[in-house]
């Protein structure tokens, strides 16, 4: 790869400004001058004050796209550089990635080149590098279990056995099923030795299998001698995550052998706490290849989670194939200097898509399904929904002032417009096409970030609310959910969504599911209500956030800082009254990709607290412990 030949320094300072200052510094690398340039930056520190920059233009701001012009007549010559500050920040940086995550130029001729970036430097002081977040552990068993198990009562062996065969006269069913555990445990860990065999092994210990249809649907119940180990389960999933402990089991024997055991007798008897164990992947701020999904799916299973919640649309991206509306997966997708989209995080000179078609989707449903992982699919609606509106210019009031409301995040009027009927026509075919690929109890609509004032200069929607005697976004958006819960009722399905579903008079409780992702009394409230919940919380739950307060430590901050420790102990369950636990259905893990840029920075903030969320799930409060769990944690894959 060649150098860049521009490259772009950039510091913050808590002066200069309420919000402090960001001051940027262009070099020129080439072998000539630039003059007549515009430069853009993506950034999740937006620029809301646009008058105040020194020494430059303000251009246009699209979200988190920012562009700047140089004064008038500026010539940068080679081995020189151009500074730059702006000042009216929407809020303060906190730490390192809180700066540009790409950049590029526009030169004169209206070609773009990409330009190198460092990452965000602290002005004025020394920034510390993040703390170590997780400690050595300490075992009080020793064994290789993740998520622990209810029930635990086995005594170490001194040694393990090479491989656990399927014991002769074992049903079909049944070797399928070590096939299943075998093939995850090869892909998830492709150089370690295999822990199943489907012939007998001399020096391996004999699996057997009983079915005991008086054990919960997930549950699983395994019993060790120095002959045989016994499995005992009432459904495929219990059959598999009985294997999937055994897997771990022998594993971890394996590659630590002097921490690490494998029971030679006793019996482990285990099932899940809750129902609803999850996690969550936004693909629309950065594409996931098909493969990496799949992987990702692989490690919910080896951690017993079995939801995968995917949000496939935002304003980025639409990032599903609907073969009705085939611009949404080609305008829809491409981000651009010259597209429709703009570039947003990480995005620079060149185009940028990427979609799942409708075989993609069979492809990993299939993939999930064989490993008893449920795939949830989410378009986000009515709001976040730039990408398709993009697309489908007629879904749009063509009187409603281009810029008469901005969501959080900066987007201008992205929001589905409720009071045009082509609105729900459009939804009708998409649904149509998700009920053919996806077999999910729930189909997941968003509902979550309408900003207040959406659709209020559309006449439109003011001739809608006349005429339903209703006022204010939130009831135009009930009004707009209600049709949507009969339209996915009308095909067999049930409504999930964010916890904001329930604004402005909601939608029927009955068949509706909701996540309170904003902070943990909202679950509570929510219950109250009549909804069934997902915890899943910002301040304990989303991964994108922070784990410690150090400059150098990444990640997104508005829900503070998230250390592994408190997701760890996070009780989901909290302030609920007894009356309302019932209606708590489980936890949930989110992904957000806006700073995800490498795989590196994926694993670096989903691991250890993705197995931490698994545990929470799985695990009985009694039998949680950080230690534990710290000191098991690093065999857990990654992706």
């Amino acid at each position: 790869m060649q150098p860049a030949s521009y490259h772009l320094e950039h510091t913050w300072s808590p002066e200069g400004g309420p919000n402090g200052r960001l001051t940027f510094t262009l070099i020129n690398l080439s072998d000539a001058p630039l003059t007549g340039f515009s430069i853009v930056y993506t950034s999740l520190t937006r620029v809301i004050d646009t008058k105040a920059c020194e020494n430059a233009v303000f251009l246009r701001r699209n979200a988190n796209f920012h562009e700047f012009a140089p004064p008038a007549g500026l010539s940068v010559a080679p081995g020189d550089s151009w500074t730059f500050s702006v000042s009216g920040l929407h809020r303060v940086a906190k730490h390192c990635t809180d700066g540009a995550k790409s950049a590029y130029l526009t030169l004169a001729d209206g070609s773009h080149v990409d330009i190198s970036i460092s990452d965000l430097l602290l002005e004025g002081r020394v920034s510390e590098p993040p703390p170590v977040l997780l400690p050595e552990g300490k075992l009080d068993q020793p064994f290789a279990i993740q998520p622990w198990p209810a029930a635990i009562d086995v005594k170490p062996g001194e040694d393990f056995p090479v491989a656990l065969f399927a014991a002769e006269g074992t049903d079909s069913a049944s070797r399928k099923a070590v096939a299943t555990a075998q093939a995850l445990f090869q892909r998830l860990f492709p150089v370690n030795h295999t822990p199943f065999s489907l012939i007998t092994v001399p020096q391996g210990r004999a699996l057997r299998f009983v079915e005991r249809s008086a054990l919960a649907k997930e549950a699983y119940e395994l019993a060790f001698s120095s002959s045989e180990i016994v499995l005992a389960y009432s459904t495929d999933a219990g059959r598999l995550y009985g294997l999937t402990t055994l897997a771990q089991l022998l594993d971890g024997a394996r590659r630590e052998p002097g921490k690490f055991r494998f029971p030679i007798a006793g019996t482990i008897s285990d099932q899940p706490r809750y129902g609803w164990r999850g996690c969550h992947l936004d693909v629309s701020r950065q594409f996931t290849p098909k493969d990496d999904v799949k992987r990702l799916i692989d490690i919910l299973a080896w951690l017993k989670l079995n939801i995968f919640h995917w949000h496939l649309t935002d304003d980025e991206a639409w990032r599903l194939e609907i073969r009705a509306y085939p611009a949404l997966t080609s305008t829809g997708v491409l981000r651009g200097p010259d597209e429709p989209l703009l570039p947003q995080l990480g995005n620079g000179a060149e185009p940028v898509g990427g979609f799942y078609s409708q075989d993609d989707i069979r492809e990993i449903v299939a993939h999930a399904r064989v490993l008893g992982v449920e795939v949830v699919p989410e378009i986000d609606i009515p709001g976040h929904s730039t990408a398709a509106l993009a697309a489908l210019p007629d879904l749009t009031d063509g009187q409603e002032a281009p810029e008469s409301y901005h969501s959080v995040q900066g987007f201008p009027n992205n929001a589905l417009n409720p009071a045009i009927e082509l609105t729900y026509e459009f939804l009708g075919k998409v649904f149509d096409e998700m009920v053919e690929l996806f077999p999910s109890e729930y189909l997941h609509i968003g509902g979550d970030e309408v900003a207040n004032g959406s659709w209020l200069a559309s006449p439109m929607a003011r001739k809608l609310m006349e005429q339903e005697g209703i006022s204010g976004t939130f009831a135009l958006q009930s009004f707009f959910l209600k049709r949507v819960k009969a339209m996915l009722t009308e095909r067999g399905r049930k409504l999930s969504g964010w916890n904001e579903v329930a604004h402005g008079g909601g939608v029927g409780t009955e068949g509706t599911l909701l996540m309170a992702w904003e902070k943990p009394e909202v679950g509570i409230e929510l219950a109250r209500e009549g909804y069934d919940v997902v915890m899943t919380p910002g301040q304990a739950y989303y991964l994108d956030m922070v784990q410690a307060e150090a400059w150098q430590e990444p990640g997104a901050s508005w829900a503070g800082t998230v250390p592994p420790a408190h997701t760890y102990a996070y009780e989901a369950e909290g302030d609920f009254p007894d009356e309302l636990k019932d209606r708590l259905k489980g936890v949930q893990a989110c992904i957000w990709q806006e700073n995800f840029l490498s795989r590196a920075y994926f694993n670096r903030l989903v691991f250890p607290r993705l197995p931490a969320i698994a545990e929470a799930a799985w695990t009985p409060k009694a039998g949680k412990d950080w230690q534990r769990f710290a000191a098991i944690v690093p065999l857990s894959p990654s992706l």
